[in-house]
């Protein structure tokens, strides 16, 4: 009898968990999925749409969620495959906490930090870019990297021609040099340090630390540090950026840093772009070219990878795209397509 009672007290406790973790728009263990998307407002002839522009696109793989429940998914959501250039919200994530713990200062330069690179090395000039600078993509060090598209080396600046601070160019050299920074000042390995404080906290069910390579050159110290995630995981990682970066009353990374990181500093064709994030909203408030919803960011990755974050609607719609099991790509203007498409589908109760 005292076995029964306690066995139904338990019940009642991991229920009531359960039920806070719900109300508090986060997943549990594993994500809840809508019966009936309909009976929640949403458009099932729009989704059934959306389901087959998301096919001639060519997604291996995509997830709506609404409320931190999903709302639709294609694709094997389970399967670990490369996020590209996603990577660099992640290191983003892990900067900010090492700024609240004082271990790396936005404002210092390379110089203060002793930076250099292979020759030819640093000048003196690129020396004065500061952490910030690099976020932000705007060093002005134009120096070889490695992990770089066709298009970025065609399009990379002359060195010397912009100074620190001054000019905004998506640059893999900034984001290699921030993985190396960022290690040096913590002393982990960037794929431990987000398994054990951002993908445990956060309950990322198929993430382990031994994802992630790195990826050398000759031309440079920096190598690029390469994740593999799947794509629930990836949609917890929108949504605890959704969610200012708490998860179930846990501040995981810094709100401050959230908000800083999702604000634009550079005009970009599809918006603006702040720390290793893109963000829709722009700093002149013009609209930009390929349009996604005003106050909304994303993470975005070479072939069609990403996590476009709605705070407007408590959205995050993933999608990816794994070379492994297709030659198509997703562009950008596919994707704020489907954004779109996602946002007409959604219950006009939510609508801003």
């Amino acid at each position: 009898m005292k076995m029964r009672v306690y066995l139904t007290a338990l019940f009642l406790l991991l229920s009531a968990a359960g039920l806070r973790c719900q109300s508090s728009g986060l997943p549990g263990a594993d994500w809840q999925q809508l019966k009936s998307p309909e009976q929640a407002g949403w458009s099932q002839e729009k989704l059934d749409g959306i389901r087959q522009y998301v096919g001639e696109m060519g997604s291996t793989s995509a997830m709506i969620v609404q409320h931190g429940v999903v709302v639709a998914a294609w694709g094997d959501v389970k399967r670990r495959s490369n996020l590209h250039s996603c990577r660099k919200s992640l290191l983003s994530a892990l900067i900010g906490i090492a700024v609240a713990e004082g271990k790396i200062h936005p404002d210092d330069t390379l110089e203060k930090l002793g930076l250099d690179d292979k020759p030819p090395s640093l000048t003196p000039e690129e020396k004065q870019a500061t952490v910030r600078d690099l976020l932000e993509a705007r060093s002005g060090v134009y120096h070889p990297t490695v992990y770089e598209t066709n298009g970025m080396e065609e399009s990379k600046p002359p060195r010397g021609s912009h100074a620190p601070g001054t000019f905004w160019y998506y640059n893999n050299w900034d984001f290699n040099a921030l993985g190396f920074i960022y290690e040096q000042a913590t002393g982990m390995r960037i794929f431990d340090a987000f398994y054990q404080k951002i993908a445990q906290p956060i309950g990322m069910q198929d993430f382990r630390a031994r994802d992630g390579q790195y990826i050398i050159g000759h031309d440079t110290r920096f190598p690029a540090y390469v994740f593999d995630m799947s794509a629930r995981d990836f949609a917890r990682f929108g949504l605890l950026y959704l969610h200012h970066g708490e998860w179930n009353g846990v501040q995981v990374v810094p709100r401050d840093w959230v908000a800083a990181s999702t604000h634009p500093y550079s005009d970009t064709e599809s918006g603006g772009y702040g720390y290793l994030w893109w963000t829709g909203d722009s700093t002149s408030g013009e609209r930009g070219e390929i349009p996604f919803p005003r106050g909304s960011f994303w993470a975005e990755g070479h072939l069609g990878q990403y996590a476009v974050v709605v705070p407007a609607l408590d959205l995050v719609i993933v999608n990816r795209v794994d070379s492994d099991l297709t030659k198509r790509t997703v562009g950008k203007r596919e994707m704020a397509h489907l954004v779109r498409l996602v946002v007409e589908a959604a219950p006009k109760a939510a609508q801003p």
